[in-house]
């Protein structure tokens, strides 16, 4: 027989027998899902040593490991408006060792508990943090107070960690999401250090060893520091080691309080990006800190609009429309301060028709309420991704630092999924109509000015 009319018969009998199962093989609906889990927090113990410094201890899990970390109220608010980048370049020199541990001999110390030990400068706080293996967390604590304690700040390493910042920032800079955060967060920030998002080269480039050695000497301290233990561990212990190690250091500056007072900036701002197939778009304002009695609410109307997969601006613009991949919308917060923003890479040519679609969203849901199905999905995402989050060591540990940090009290995290799942579909419509609102949004779009400026018409902002 010939080969081709074989394989034609061949495909006719599948073809044949496919076509009369289409009722067995057809997708079958997913179950329903069932009722939110509360979050239960682990007992742990706080207290306070004598210098100020606070400590948090928390039993928690089956697997034999410790969560160390310790976070340090000082950050790039600290810096002041003449070392912009500081923040960063003293927790760089922080990891080359201490007064009497070389870098070398750190990073073998941590390894030989299975672990490394990381040191990270944020906008607020800088933490170090180490996961060790449960016998270790003793051994961990002193390690990680002795370079807490006793940076060694080495003059031989400066000139090599500012060339690497400074490669960083022209990496970043040739980011068009970088560009556009840097010109929203300047909008709305103004003179404020949490407008700053890239030091510039010039910044970087004057900072001295003398200016980390101050920013160290004039920010770190016990009463803003604290200590957070988390997995299976010896309490005893560990709380010897503790006491052995922090006790002596030195109470230092209190706590630096910087809140921005924030306005709405309705403008649209664009930045011209010659040749490029994508406009990046933010659009966003202010919205009430993490301690407001809407926040939660907030969280769940986020998640609604485009703060989730299955969200609406998502569906619109990228399921329906395909103008763009990945658009997402989030709360960023932080001390005391939050905004919320919109952010998405678009295809040039549908510029300007994202923008109307994004408003449309919002405004949508100021209008309509929300249907009782569309909200208990994501109030089930919601309180099923919290617990999730919430399964780990290092992610209780964060939530833990979140709650002290923000002021939100000892009930936040017990209360949490009871509030997400307590929330209405006009309460959605409330929050929606008095905090997210389109007349007040800063628009900034960065991408092809000679291609893209007419769709941008009508947008200034959108009324």
């Amino acid at each position: 027989m010939n080969t081709t009319m074989g394989k034609l018969s061949l495909l006719a009998v599948a073809g044949s027998i496919l076509g009369i199962t289409p009722a067995v093989a057809q997708k079958q609906p997913p179950p329903e899902g069932g009722s939110p889990k509360a979050f239960t927090v682990p007992s742990n113990e706080t207290y306070t040593l004598p210098n100020g410094m606070k400590v948090t201890l928390v039993l928690y899990g089956i697997i034999p490991k410790a969560a160390i970390n310790l976070s340090v109220d000082a950050g790039e608010v600290n810096e002041g408006t003449s070392r912009t980048g500081v923040a960063s370049l003293t927790t760089d020199l922080m990891k080359e060792g201490t007064e009497k541990l070389s870098a070398q001999q750190v990073a073998e110390a941590a390894a030989r508990m299975g672990s490394t030990l990381e040191i990270h400068a944020g906008q607020d706080q800088t933490k170090l943090g180490i996961d060790v293996l449960q016998e270790f967390a003793p051994d961990a604590v002193k390690l990680l107070a002795d370079v807490a304690q006793h940076p060694r700040l080495p003059q031989s390493e400066i000139d090599r960690l500012k060339n690497d910042a400074l490669r960083q920032i022209a990496l970043q800079n040739s980011q068009p999401q970088t560009i556009a955060l840097v010109r929203f967060r300047k909008i709305l920030y103004g003179d404020h250090p949490y407008a700053i998002v890239v030091p510039t080269e010039s910044d970087i480039k004057k900072l001295t060893l003398q200016d980390a050695k101050d920013f160290y000497t004039g920010n770190f301290g016990a009463q803003r520091a604290h200590l957070y233990v988390a997995g299976k561990f010896d309490p005893a212990a560990v709380k010897k080691a503790i006491s052995e190690s922090f006790a002596n250091w030195s109470k230092g500056p209190a706590r630096m309080e910087n809140v921005p007072v924030l306005k709405p900036q309705p403008v649209m701002d664009l930045t011209d990006r010659p040749g490029a197939p994508q406009s990046t778009l933010i659009v966003g304002l202010p919205v009430p800190p993490a301690t407001s009695p809407d926040a939660v609410s907030l969280i769940v109307a986020n998640s609604l609009l485009g703060g989730s997969f299955n969200s609406r601006i998502t569906a619109n613009i990228r399921e329906q429309k395909g103008y763009t991949y990945s658009p997402r919308s989030e709360i960023s917060r932080r001390y005391h301060d939050g905004y919320w923003a919109e952010t998405a890479d678009v295809t040039t040519q549908f510029t300007g028709p994202s923008l109307k679609e994004i408003f449309s969203e919002v405004k949508r849901m100021q209008q309509e309420p929300v249907t009782d199905a569309e909200l208990k999905g994501i109030q089930n995402y919601l309180s099923g991704i919290f617990v999730i989050q919430n399964s780990s060591r290092g992610a209780l540990i964060g939530q833990l630092e979140n709650v002290d940090f923000q002021g939100l009290g000892e009930n936040y995290l017990k209360t949490y999924v009871a509030k997400v799942n307590a929330v209405t579909p006009a309460v959605v419509q409330k929050v929606t109509q008095d905090y997210i609102k389109p007349e007040e949004m800063t628009t900034v779009v960065v991408g092809d000015k000679a291609k893209i400026a007419d769709q941008l018409t009508g947008f200034q902002p959108a009324k």
